[in-house]
């Protein structure tokens, strides 16, 4: 991870850091950014940069070492694509797979994760690439459904890669190959497990009870799995619907949380055991917190997402609401320095103060322009900048003071 600081002239120190994969360095949706503007300006913070070709697709970008990445689909394919993080001119694009197409919008979804020199990355089609990071070299590939016998979901294979020290852990849906490994080197399979369908969702490590594991949220269930073999820890379905799971899970201790929408809810589960086996334990279960395409953040104790369309701040020992407001309109939001970044399907960003009493908003803007279909691509905050992408093009604005 790189790490960068510098005294602004008002003696405020800023300190930035990258966001090398979906939802962040611990994919969570928390920067540990300081030193950033706790208020806006009426036309919003200041416009940096604007790139644009980026293509079809709502791929978030990623952040790590002075470039941008990010995923986007021109005529019959998609490509990875590489930026300069101080201009946004590109600097790379890699081939990776035939274009996906769907009517509620064409091209890849997941977002890239950078992994030292090398970055994975996992399109609409799902097709995987480990690419070189420097260069844009393809240094290996596979398509996940072929090789799993697997068959693509209603909206196109979203997931982002998870990159542990020696493999990449992936949802691809096939029997008895739901949940695969392969050594991040050269693509081959080191276990399979599970059957279940493909979810949205992308997953998260963690050490519960001792036992480090993957918790994913698949098309037909909450589990968690052994990073060394595969093998099934726990499982929980309540908290699933039929349509899409797309939240990532939040992991705090030996609690997981789970949300979904589509009429469905959220669940707070207590996992117990150790090494020879794990249950689940629901500790409430509700409909307070349904999240669709965007995740929550745990702040605190406070949970804060969209149930749907309305922003809400949630207990998260108890699932109590706390506050609810439209704010923004539906959409996603990530954390910094005190602060939510919601960033609307229709284009609207707000700063809103993360306040477990009260929803307060510290000001909102509008995108300049903006492509015919919802912005589904969520924010990212690196070294003081402010990303938003809608489809074809990416906004860079300045939140160090």
């Amino acid at each position: 991870m790189q790490l960068t600081a510098s005294l602004s002239i008002v003696a405020v120190l800023f300190v930035g850091e990258d966001w090398p994969q979906w939802r962040g360095p611990n994919r969570d949706g928390l920067s540990r950014e300081t030193g950033l503007v706790s208020a806006w300006p009426q036309a919003g913070p200041p416009l940096v940069w604007t790139a644009r070709g980026l293509g079809t697709g709502y791929s978030t970008v990623t952040v790590s070492g002075a470039r941008i990445f990010t995923l986007g689909a021109s005529r019959d394919r998609e490509f990875v694509i590489a930026l300069d993080e101080r201009t946004g001119k590109e600097l790379w694009r890699a081939r990776n797979g035939p274009r996906y197409q769907n009517n509620r919008g064409d091209g890849p979804r997941g977002a890239p994760t950078v992994d030292g020199d090398r970055l994975y990355a996992l399109g609409g089609e799902g097709d995987l690439s480990s690419i070189d990071v420097a260069s844009g070299k393809v240094l290996w590939h596979v398509n996940l459904l072929e090789r799993f016998r697997a068959g693509n979901i209603s909206w196109g294979i979203s997931e982002s890669p998870l990159v542990l020290e020696d493999r990449v852990l992936v949802n691809a849906g096939g029997r008895n190959a739901s949940i695969v490994a392969l050594d991040k080197n050269d693509g081959s399979v080191l276990w399979t497990s599970e059957s279940d369908e493909a979810g949205y969702s992308s997953a998260v490590i963690a050490t519960i009870r001792g036992v480090r594991q993957a918790v994913f949220f698949t098309g037909e269930r909450a589990l968690g799995v052994r990073v060394d073999d595969g093998s099934l820890l726990w499982s929980y379905r309540r908290v699933s619907n039929r349509t899409a799971n797309i939240a990532t899970p939040i992991v705090r201790g030996n609690h997981v949380f789970v949300s979904s929408d589509y009429g469905t809810g959220c669940a707070l589960l207590e996992i117990d055991g150790g090494p020879t086996g794990m249950t689940s334990r629901e500790v409430y279960f509700n409909r307070d917190m349904k999240n669709h395409h965007s995740s929550s953040v745990l702040v605190g104790d406070t949970l804060y997402g969209f149930s749907s369309s309305i922003l809400t701040a949630l207990d998260f020992a108890t699932g109590e609401v706390l506050w609810r407001d439209r704010s923004v309109g539906k959409g996603s939001l990530v954390y910094a320095d005190g602060h939510l970044y919601a960033f609307s399907e229709d284009g609207v960003v707000g700063l809103i103060e993360a306040n477990p009493a009260e929803y307060r908003e510290k000001g909102r803007f509008e995108l300049p322009a903006r492509s015919s279909l919802p912005s589904w691509s969520h924010p990212v905050i690196s070294d003081g900048r402010l990303y938003l992408r809608d489809q074809d093009t990416l906004f860079a604005y300045s939140l160090a003071p």
